[in-house]
């Protein structure tokens, strides 16, 4: 599938949408105009991939809606060459804004079949990042610490083994809740002692889960 004129005009409407919104990072919007979303997404949802809405992308999982994207992404306040780790792969559309942002991502993800997809899908259209499978909450402890750690599934709370990961004066992003709504924190490591936790409005994610599943 090709990235059209229509595909473009329909992300830069997209990215105007956002900014009304309080999205006021350049270089995010820039991450999201340049990137296109409808390869990201299942044939069924192509036409709609450019509202700013959350889509099926199999095995439980959704691509999210690009606000919450752009939203999470300008919370860790990132600097180019950072060391990202991303909780959550799925379809890889995050990831691929955190690569445009010029950072080193590490990205795992806990389903095999969206683990193997996203693994070969993302460095086909020029996104080269460090791929895991595994479980999220165990992170990935041999190459931290992490300057920014995004969590981008609902955890019922803030998961200390990866606090434990993030470097001093790190920040982490993360929708915290039981139920189907989350509260989104932002955790700003002060010491390997102290964390300064704020509270940025609510979201809804799909549920972080222990272990790996394996799929078919």
């Amino acid at each position: 599938m090709k990235d059209t004129f229509l595909h473009k005009g329909l992300r830069k409407k997209l990215v105007d949408d956002l900014s009304s919104r309080g999205i006021n990072n350049q270089e995010i919007l820039d991450a999201i105009m340049n990137i296109p979303r409808h390869l990201f997404m299942d044939n069924a949802f192509v036409n709609f991939a450019y509202q700013d809405k959350a889509f099926p992308i199999g095995s439980g999982q959704t691509i999210s809606q690009p606000y919450t994207v752009a939203f999470q992404t300008e919370l860790l306040d990132i600097k180019p060459y950072q060391k990202i780790l991303e909780i959550g792969t799925g379809s890889g559309y995050q990831a691929a804004v955190l690569h445009e942002l010029n950072t080193h991502v590490y990205t795992i993800e806990r389903q095999k079949d969206l683990f193997k997809k996203t693994k070969e899908f993302l460095p086909s259209i020029g996104y080269q990042c460090m791929f895991f499978y595994g479980d999220g909450y165990k992170g990935l402890e041999k190459f931290a610490p992490f300057e920014r750690i995004i969590i981008t599934c609902g955890a019922p709370k803030i998961p200390q083994s990866l606090v434990d990961q993030l470097k001093v004066g790190g920040r982490m992003v993360a929708p915290i809740g039981d139920g189907d709504i989350q509260v989104m924190h932002l955790i700003e490591k002060i010491s390997e002692t102290e964390t300064k936790i704020t509270t940025h409005g609510k979201f809804s994610f799909v549920p972080m889960l222990n272990n790996k599943q394996n799929g078919n």
